[in-house]
């Protein structure tokens, strides 16, 4: 209508340190959904960044924090070895500003309302990584997704109904809430003191499926299995098992010596083991312990 005036929503902006699986398939589903406007990219090289930028359909590419922009909100999405030393630099950069403008607010990294929000990806690090940033005033937290970001095509499909796990301070967490909330994850609180326990559960869940995958198969080829029947084993008892566990839980579907309580056929198959490999007979030992356990709580 003439002589009508539109409010234009401006969208939070994000500043993305690191641009790896995780942060694109983040970074696509906010853009997607005009969650977050995603401003800077900064990662190992200007390559990397400008393909991460094309991932993601959006951002600017640069080549060091002093050149990030302010942002509403940073995504710290480095490596675990990596985050100590990126917190450190980062907060470096700000506290020189700072003593640059001789002011206690940052002109360069803050937002004009509020002070920012900085989060990491980590699953077993807290908020408490981040504290040279709290000290500075900002506002810290950590966000992990409980989802194999195998691919970033495929992490997109599969993204809708992913748990994540939030903690650290409360006005952050809030807001990453809605944030993840916004692009179909179920996010819970994980306090700080057990944020190891928590992510050592999704080990076992899925890093430690592959080892022992590979495990299995080295000891079939020991015995002399014919190489060709290997993949049909992988994917069938794969398959039934996972079928197994996802249809009766984790204790109807235990089968093997430990669900019959065969205590002798354990010890006489973890002695051979043990003489195969020592490490893969103590953790032979070790898992059939848990195994028991298992199968004697399902007898009570």
């Amino acid at each position: 209508m003439p002589g009508s005036t539109r409010t234009v929503h401006r969208l939070p902006t994000l500043n993305l340190v690191g641009a790896g699986r995780v942060a694109q398939t983040l970074a696509i589903l906010w853009r997607t959904y005009r969650v977050f406007a995603i401003q800077d990219v900064l990662t190992t090289s200007l390559a990397s960044a400008q393909a991460a930028c094309a991932a993601i359909g959006a951002g600017q590419t640069v080549n060091s924090l002093q050149t990030m922009r302010n942002a509403d909100v940073w995504m710290l999405a480095v490596p675990d070895t990596e985050l100590a030393g990126c917190v450190r630099l980062l907060a470096e950069v700000i506290d020189q500003e700072r003593q640059a403008t001789g002011s206690h607010r940052n002109k360069a990294k803050s937002a004009a309302t509020r002070a920012p929000i900085v989060f990491h990806c980590s699953g077993a690090q807290s908020a408490v990584a981040l504290a040279p940033l709290a000290t500075l005033g900002w506002q810290v937290a950590s966000a992990h997704c409980l989802l194999s970001f195998a691919s970033v095509s495929a992490a997109v499909k599969q993204f809708p109904g992913t748990p994540c796990a939030l903690e650290g301070d409360g006005s952050a967490s809030n807001t990453l809430r809605l944030a993840f909330n916004s692009i179909g994850a179920r996010c819970f609180n994980v306090p700080s003191s057990d944020k190891l326990l928590y992510h050592a559960a999704a080990v076992f869940a899925t890093n430690f499926l592959p080892v022992l995958q590979s495990t299995a198969e080295d000891l079939w080829r020991t015995t002399g299995m014919p190489a060709e029947l290997v993949p049909h084993l992988r994917e069938s008892l794969l398959r039934n098992a996972v079928a197994n566990i996802t249809t009766l839980g984790p204790k109807a579907a235990l089968t093997g010596p430990a669900a019959r309580g065969d205590t002798a056929a354990i010890a006489r198959q973890g002695a051979a083991v043990a003489a195969w490999d020592a490490p893969t007979g103590a953790a032979y030992a070790a898992l059939s312990e848990l195994a028991l356990r298992l199968a004697q709580t399902k007898q009570d």
